[in-house]
């Protein structure tokens, strides 16, 4: 077994117990919503109709939709009762996935109560069956297989939408595919895959057995088949019974960069005594989120963005004045420390090919502006919603043909093959000097700058072993050393993992 399987084999026991439990849990919270809801529903033609209805509009929204819509509800939810209530991790993914797995429960619940042969209810009516002793003894036992179909198709959907809880902090199998797909490691990508599928089969599978066994009223296979899942759920989820003390969390955004800084910050609190954990493929807005609420310990950010986003400025002021201001603000509004920068920009920057700038005459952001109309921009998923290109548009008259939002790592690969024609790049990112593509000159300032800083949680500032182990840190990462161990996970041939770069990079800190 090659090392790339090997590291991904050895993230799996983990993550496979959270997916368990997350899976779990929610088709358990939809079983318990959607039967009795059917027995109603199955009395009530009005009630089934507007409980189908609005479970199957539910099902109309994207798994990853439910997830984020979840985020800031919890976040308002929290906000009107004083707070105490996380909306990050598992508390939202279980709420989207419990919602995700109603239709098919309901439908097939409903559809098997109200299906019963009429001679067996007015035979239960005859001996004069009370309707809980009717439910119980000729409905439920005569429905219990469409009921147990729905189920199965439901805890197969829920398996698979799983894998999308890592966009709001919460482990899964989905860990290793975001982290494979930003850094091109198709191990993880099909480790991940691999183990949900065969998950999601398993489970399929035994409930099948139960349901077989229900339907041929053979009572020895439903209860194998439930024994089974019981067993392989407390197995699956021993590595979360497991008490680990003074864990740290440790965010990261959905790039190789990210993914690097944070295995640099867990290796130095690693040696100071820490055990450490790894919450990778946040969003911008969740993951600072989740830092003032103590559920994530320490990541990194950048000025520019929290600039922009939290703070919701558009005006411009000198680097060290703005890290002064978001410093000050982070303090004040949400008890979050900032240790400092580490000693590198990471700013967007509008990047085309070579040929292109000199056939074209491009240099900076204004000649772009005078051939914009011609060409198609390429831009990471969350750009084009950023306050930074309403800036850019407000500062440049930039109408591009067509717009494109890629997966980072696609984006560069694009421009490169000529399917866009400039693209929202990142200026620490190798792959711009690797591809030879030249940047553009913002003259104007329209984009802030985005030194790369070190943000704590509030309950980690006092902890003065934790700040020790980081501080060294602070103004220690060249842009040039930064590029360089980006584009060792980047690139296409001799890659290297986020935890073997952050090595390298730990031995070529500036001193």
């Amino acid at each position: 077994m090659n090392a790339a399987w090997q590291q991904a084999l050895a993230r799996v026991p983990e993550l496979l117990a959270a997916h368990v439990q997350l899976s779990f849990s929610a088709l358990l919270l939809a079983m318990l919503i959607c039967l009795p809801l059917a027995i109603w529903a199955a009395r009530s033609p009005r009630i089934a109709a507007v409980a189908l209805t609005v479970a199957s509009l539910i099902q109309t929204i994207p798994g990853l939709a439910l997830l984020a819509l979840f985020y800031p509800l919890l976040l308002g939810v929290s906000a009107l009762v004083g707070g105490g209530i996380s909306a990050f991790g598992f508390l939202p993914a279980l709420l989207a996935l419990t919602l995700y797995a109603l239709l098919p429960i309901l439908r097939n619940a409903v559809t098997g109560l109200t299906g019963v042969d009429p001679a067996a209810s007015e035979a239960a009516d005859g001996l004069g069956m009370t309707a809980w002793q009717k439910l119980r003894h000729v409905e439920a036992p005569l429905a219990a297989p469409m009921i147990m179909a729905g189920i199965r198709t439901a805890a197969v959907w829920t398996i698979g939408a799983a894998t999308l809880s890592t966009t709001v902090g919460q482990p899964s199998l989905g860990d290793l595919i975001f982290a494979g797909l930003q850094t091109q490691n198709w191990t993880l990508v099909l480790a991940g895959c691999l183990f949900s599928a065969a998950l999601a089969i398993a489970v399929d599978l035994l409930l099948g057995l139960i349901e077989r066994g229900i339907r041929e009223r053979r009572r020895v296979l439903a209860i194998a088949g439930a024994t089974l899942i019981a067993a392989g759920l407390l197995i699956a989820t021993l590595p979360l019974l497991i008490a680990r003390d003074n864990v740290v969390v440790i965010g990261a955004k959905s790039f190789s960069e990210q993914y690097i800084l944070a295995r640099l910050i867990g290796s130095r609190l690693e040696e100071a005594g820490y055990a450490v954990r790894y919450r990778d493929g946040l969003g911008s807005a969740v993951v600072y989120q989740a830092l003032a609420a103590g559920d994530v310990d320490v990541y990194v950010d950048y000025s520019g963005t929290l600039w922009t986003n939290q703070m919701q400025r558009t005006d411009s002021q000198p680097k060290a004045a703005m890290l002064d201001t978001i410093a000050q603000w982070t303090s004040t509004n949400h008890g979050v420390t900032m240790l400092g920068a580490l000693g590198f920009e990471n700013t967007y920057a509008f990047a085309v090919r070579a040929a292109d700038a000199r056939t074209k005459s491009l240099a900076t952001l204004d000649d772009l502006a005078r051939v914009s109309s011609d060409f198609n921009f390429g831009t990471d998923v969350e750009f084009l919603e950023r306050p930074e290109w309403q800036m850019v548009q407000d500062a440049y008259p930039i109408r591009f043909k067509n717009a494109r939002a890629f997966n980072p790592t696609f984006m560069y690969p694009a421009l490169k093959s000529g399917e866009v024609d400039v693209i929202s790049a990142f200026s620490s990112d190798g792959r711009i000097a690797a591809n030879n593509f030249v940047v553009l000159e913002d003259r104007k300032g329209a984009v802030p700058s985005y030194e790369a800083i070190l943000l704590l949680a509030p309950e980690r500032a006092g902890d003065d072993r934790f700040v020790a182990a980081l501080e060294p840190l602070i103004g220690a990462i060249t842009v040039e050393n930064m590029r360089e161990a980006n584009y060792r996970v980047d690139r296409e041939e001799d890659k290297q993992t986020p935890r073997q770069v952050a090595r390298w990079l730990e031995n070529n800190l500036r001193k």
